[in-house]
């Protein structure tokens, strides 16, 4: 049985705990791994050796950490196949998916080469008579990230590579369900001529991430998960005195108005919902279909959801893969399940293949949601796609607008004034005008609002760049000895 073990100093390092967890393989349902699961020690090792490794890289030039960074652009540009390959055993996403995943984690990556150019402070000549003040931006110290299931490589590279970048020590918590990715970006980092120490990775549940939580030489956490789990993290960390941001959970809503594309909507209400089995915080989980249209607007995802194949990552024309655990996916097929109980109707049942081998489970389909189902007020986070009736514009804002969740949403229609109309009105983070999943390119930054975000500073961008570093202001006067006097009034700039 393969063993995954901790990554400290550059090093694989065997756990010491005695405790492991079990790694599955989602589209055979059979454990192909254990992960060593950390103590409160073996955190505290990991922190000490980034702590230590700090002090030589916060002391190296940015041309050297862009060097670095750049290298590790090219392997990871080198190796997509084979990390691909290890998201598809471990978390169960189709070939494509993962690549997908690794290209947008690589985004971020180019975007950290230049940070540098992000890094350049302010300088005010004369701001009195002899006196310049000057502004400049520094690391943190030791930073950790806490990371999920489902983008167990491109959630790290939102993360790690600005942080570094600003020359922070980096400790990674991967998700345990599938930690074999981070393994694998280590000894990229290595390859690539990261210092010892400088990037770690820890492999633990609940008492790894506490220790994070409360570990004095941790200065920052950045987190993405469910919203309690979130919650929890921000509060706890920054009780702590630490600096924290925190992503949770979503329920993103797709409105469609009667003069939209229906075709073109249907489509992307279908890629948007059962990409990456729905296993994700941008999944379209919502369609508001305003009332004259939405019969149409059903049938037409119908329609289309039985061309979806659904399989094995491994095999080449799968489209989607199975959930990440049977536990998830059980969960996620009672919500199909329970969804008539409520008053919903279920056009499309795909929980029939929750029977078989592996955690698969077809994509749903539930018309006639409202607010008060389970299946609506819950993040699903699987393959199933709700249908809300609304009677136009309005009613739809106010149904975005009310819920607890404000991560993405998408509009559809052909009218550019309503278009611009909903981006100004709607209390979401990120929005799509004809797009379904607008997660932003690497030079914006990625964040929702509302009970999707815990903290004030997005993810990854211009504002990952501002939540690993701190500003200093100096003042400094170069004085003329010959005017030096005592002046105990206060300093004036005139």
């Amino acid at each position: 049985m393969q063993r995954i073990s901790h990554w400290v100093g550059n090093r694989v390092v065997p756990g010491t705990s005695g405790r492991t967890g079990k790694v599955f393989n989602p589209a055979t349902g059979e454990q192909q791994a254990e992960v060593d699961l950390a103590s409160t020690a073996e955190v505290d090792a990991v922190v000490a050796s980034a702590k230590a490794a700090f002090v030589q890289w916060r002391a190296t030039n940015m041309s050297r950490r862009a060097e670095v960074m750049f290298r590790m652009r090219e392997l990871l540009d080198a190796n997509r196949k084979e990390l691909a390959s290890i998201l598809t055993l471990e978390h169960g996403k189709v070939t494509s998916d993962a690549l997908g995943e690794i290209a947008r984690g690589v985004e971020n990556v180019e975007f950290a080469c230049g940070v540098p150019a992000l890094l350049k402070g302010g300088y005010s000549e004369q701001a009195s008579s002899g006196v310049d003040v000057y502004s400049i931006r520094q690391p943190l110290g030791v930073v950790a990230g806490i990371t999920p299931f489902n983008f167990p490589a491109m959630v790290p590279m939102w993360m790690f590579a600005n942080a570094i970048m600003c020359g922070n020590a980096f400790v990674l918590k991967p998700s345990e369900k599938d930690p074999s990715a981070s393994m694998f970006i280590a000894d990229l980092l290595r390859q690539a001529g990261l210092p010892d120490g400088v990037f770690n990775v820890v492999h633990g549940d609940k008492e790894a991430v506490d220790r994070i939580l409360v570990h004095p030489d941790v200065s920052a956490v950045s987190f993405v998960g469910s919203t309690p789990i979130a919650k929890y993290v921000y509060e706890t960390g920054t009780r702590n005195g630490k600096r924290v941001q925190a992503l949770g959970g979503a329920k993103n809503h797709m409105l469609v108005l009667p003069d939209a594309d229906l075709d073109m909507a249907a489509d992307a209400a279908v890629s948007a919902a059962y990409g990456s089995a729905g296993e994700r915080c941008m999944a379209v989980s919502v369609v508001l279909a305003v009332e004259s249209v939405a019969d149409r607007l059903v049938g037409k995802i119908a329609e289309r959801i039985p061309n979806i194949k659904v399989g094995p990552g491994s095999d080449p024309s799968s489209e989607m893969g199975p959930l990440i655990s049977r536990e998830h996916r059980d969960k996620v097929a009672g919500y199909v399940t329970g969804a008539a109980a409520e008053g919903a109707k279920v056009v499309v049942d795909g929980t029939p293949r929750a029977a078989g081998e592996g955690y698969f489970l077809d994509p749903s389909l539930i018309d006639g949601v409202k607010p008060g189902m389970r299946c609506y007020d819950d993040e699903i986070f699987g393959p199933v796609l709700s249908v809300m009736r609304v009677s136009g514009y309005e009613e739809g804002l106010r149904t975005i607008n009310d819920n607890q969740f404000g991560n993405g949403t998408a509009i559809f229609t052909r009218d550019g004034g309503v278009a611009r109309q909903f981006q100004f009105d709607v209390n979401v983070g990120m929005v799509g005008v004809n797009v379904p999943i607008p997660v932003p390119v690497s030079y914006y930054s990625f964040g929702g609002w509302k009970a999707s975000l815990f903290g004030d500073q997005h993810m990854y961008g211009p504002e990952g760049v501002t939540f690993y570093t701190r500003t200093k202001v100096v003042t400094s006067r170069w004085p003329d000895p010959r005017t030096s006097s005592v002046d105990l009034g206060f300093p004036q700039n005139r």
